[in-house]
């Protein structure tokens, strides 16, 4: 069974070193965000997300996002930021939308599902930011299994993944509500999913600098 580790204001240098650990071994770490706990991989470790896709049982195909805990993390994510992109990013990051970009060859084709598109996401959870920006960039896909309800308490997380995960990271219970939106900012401005970022809200931005909303 994972460990759970409390985290509060003041303890992320305590925090992020056990994290650090867990994640040069090639280990699962759940972390809160702004509104579900997630599962955190090293992203240019190829076994490790061979491992978090394996716990998840997601199929194959479906690429896994990236969180980071501050805009300058972006730069080893990613080929080049378009003008949308950095639109978007202005308004609405840190917070609850992921934006998709050329992914850097640096990536592990498993991350990717082989798009070559990676999906990146600068979360609004304060907790989780002064992590990242400590630890590095995680995964951020969802702590349930293909097909569960996400969760909003650490022991809920450890109750589903507790058996494969190395570390649960207790912020307390997280906001929940709609999941991110995920837009692909490459070219034209594409809505995937929308979520807690509505349509109407990107629009609104994008209008303004004359950029069209497919």
């Amino acid at each position: 069974m994972s460990d759970i580790l409390p985290y509060s204001a003041g303890d992320v240098h305590r925090v992020s070193d056990q994290v650090k650990q867990v994640v040069a071994r090639g280990g699962i770490v759940a972390v809160p965000t702004e509104t579900y706990y997630g599962l955190g991989v090293n992203p240019f470790d190829s076994q490790a997300v061979d491992r978090l896709l394996r716990v998840k049982g997601r199929p194959d195909g479906k690429p896994i996002l990236v969180l980071i805990g501050n805009r300058g993390q972006l730069a080893m994510l990613v080929q080049k930021v378009s003008r949308t992109a950095s639109l978007l990013m202005d308004r609405f990051w840190p917070g609850p939308l992921t934006i998709l970009f050329t992914a850097a060859p640096s990536l592990p084709s498993n991350l990717t599902a082989g798009t070559g598109t990676i999906g990146v996401r600068f979360s609004s959870c304060d907790p989780l930011a002064d992590l990242l920006a400590v630890t590095g960039p995680l995964t951020g896909t969802s702590a349930n299994r293909a097909g569960e309800s996400p969760a909003q308490y650490a022991n809920k997380v450890q109750d589903s993944l507790g058996q494969d995960l190395s570390l649960i990271v207790d912020a307390g219970p997280t906001p929940g509500g709609p999941p991110s939106t995920v837009i692909d900012a490459r070219e034209t401005a594409y809505v995937i999913r929308e979520g807690a970022v509505t349509r109407q809200m990107l629009q609104d931005v994008l209008q303004t600098a004359g950029i069209s909303l497919m």
